[in-house]
């Protein structure tokens, strides 16, 4: 890997493009490097991972109206929708937004933080749906993916946007072009400009993760996504972008982020270099948040433990910055103890989340969200004791460089009211790389399997398992295979019409 340094240079000192960031990762993507075999082995379990949770959230409410707005954009040899089987085919930016909206709402896919937060499975509808309606492989597609990840995650790791109030999406938009551009085999300058307008066009307030939560949240990234398919296909035409989109005296760097006297380093595979960054992110076992992961896992064990709930006092989270300030008491948002709450509130309020916890010793993606659950009063009044604090020592491990020491958890102390106290704490989740079980191949086809019961028949379920672990040697027609087809009459549709479906 090689570092690069990163600052803002004013037009009077303009930056030859080859030192630009954005010229760097196009080197990157264009860099046709092979892709190492534990890399392939972890992208087909990303797919099957992605693929479990836009089932599993196919009938939701913004699943639906993203699916609609995809299938009034329909083209003979485009792209798959998830739900409608091989044979329905929209406009692949359009795929990118419908499927990129099913694999974010439940918030239940794979993660990498550090700097800042991402998803980096938010890459693979856009880089799948141009591979399919540009009739690529599955060997092309993994080389795309493999790169999204790289890019992605290294950004992550170097350019923090959350301090600012920039939503972690903007990291998407760049990573996607680029995967894009390798899955294509484009050239280093194309590369260049769609990376620039990938994240020209994608920056955005963190208010959609704040206060409020909408669904927005679950838009955000296939929006991302969907930007950068648009951008790459401008880049082919021979359109130019804003340039140097992240380094220019008026670009991203200068006024969203560090100003004008920001340093940032970012490291990128050198020439020649395997992209081996998704080997360093982690998948969700429960449906929240993943600082939640650790702590869900904790609070399960000691849940065991407690007998009335009326008993306790005070639940006290310590755990990192993030924790307490994004979803936790640090927060200062009052939604995150209400129990009308949106879902999307409710796995981001910590609060909530080690309350049914506790009580539940088990987590599920609809039930543990679910208004009566929620309003539950022994659990509201166990969940207004609960409250956060940021410990020094668990904002280190978070921020951490070394894989054995990062961590995303925290220790919980639970207070009685007759003065006595249960505590422990847990680092990293268990099926954390580091954790007490570890997720290999079986486990994200247990995921799939379990998500997607009741709502596939059991054939299909078979089917596309066989297909997507064949991957690497699917050819451009079989790549469509990796759509999925509800039995007939289960995909719901939003009863409303939007401009797009009007006159339809």
């Amino acid at each position: 890997m090689h570092s690069y340094d990163i600052k803002v240079h004013p037009e009077k000192d303009r930056l030859p493009r080859e030192r630009q960031l954005a010229w760097r990762i196009a080197e990157v993507a264009a860099d046709p490097v092979a892709v190492e075999p534990a890399v392939t082995e972890m992208i087909i379990n990303r797919v099957i991972d992605n693929a479990s949770v836009a089932i599993a959230s196919v009938n939701r409410h913004s699943v639906m109206s993203a699916r609609a707005e995809a299938l009034a954009h329909q083209r003979p040899g485009g792209a798959t929708v998830f739900g409608c089987g091989p044979d329905v085919r929209v406009h692949a930016e359009w795929a990118a937004w419908a499927n990129g909206t099913a694999v974010r709402e439940l918030d239940f896919h794979d993660t990498f933080l550090a700097a800042e937060y991402s998803h980096p499975g938010d890459n693979i509808p856009g880089i799948l749906a141009v591979a399919q309606q540009c009739q690529r492989s599955g060997k092309d597609l993994i080389r795309g993916i493999a790169t999204g990840y790289e890019i992605q995650i290294d950004l992550v790791r170097g350019i923090c946007l959350h301090k600012h109030k920039i939503d972690h999406v903007a990291h998407v938009g760049p990573s996607v072009a680029a995967g894009i551009g390798a899955l294509l085999g484009l050239p280093t300058e194309t590369i260049y400009q769609a990376v620039q307008h990938g994240l020209h066009v994608t920056t955005a307030t963190r208010q959609s993760r704040k206060g409020e939560i909408s669904s927005w949240k679950a838009y955000a990234p296939s929006h991302a996504g969907k930007m950068a398919v648009e951008a790459v296909d401008r880049a082919m035409l021979g359109e130019t972008s804003p340039s140097p989109i992240y380094e220019g005296e008026d670009g991203v760097i200068a006024w969203m982020l560090d100003g004008a006297d920001a340093h940032y380093v970012v490291r990128l595979p050198e020439k020649g270099e395997a992209k081996r960054a998704i080997l360093d992110s982690y998948t969700k076992e429960h449906s929240a948040e993943y600082q939640s992961q650790a702590l869900i896992d904790l609070a399960f064990r000691l849940g065991e433990q407690v007998g009335n709930w009326d008993d306790v006092k005070d639940v006290l989270i310590e755990t990192s910055h993030h924790t307490h300030y994004v979803i936790g008491t640090g927060s200062n948002d009052p939604q995150k103890f209400d129990p009308t709450a949106s879902r999307e509130t409710l796995d981001h309020s910590i609060m909530y989340i080690v309350a049914v916890a506790l009580q539940d010793g088990v987590w599920h993606h609809v039930k543990s969200y679910a208004p009566e659950r929620a309003a539950r009063e022994d659990t509201v009044r166990l969940w207004r004791k609960i409250h956060t604090v940021e410990r020094p020592e668990w904002t280190e491990r978070y921020h951490s460089t070394d894989p054995n020491v990062k961590a995303f958890g925290g220790r919980i102390t639970i207070t009685f009211n007759d003065g006595s106290v249960l505590s422990d704490e847990l680092a990293v989740a268990n099926a954390h790389p580091l954790g007490a079980t570890p997720w290999t191949r079986p486990d994200y086809i247990k995921k799939f399997r379990t998500l997607t019961d009741g709502i596939l028949d059991p054939k299909e379920i078979e089917r596309f398992l066989d297909v997507a672990q064949r991957l690497p040697e699917l050819s451009a027609k079989e790549l469509y295979e990796l759509e999925i087809s509800l039995p007939d009459g289960t995909l719901k549709k939003n009863p409303r019409t939007g401009i797009f479906g009007f006159g339809q």
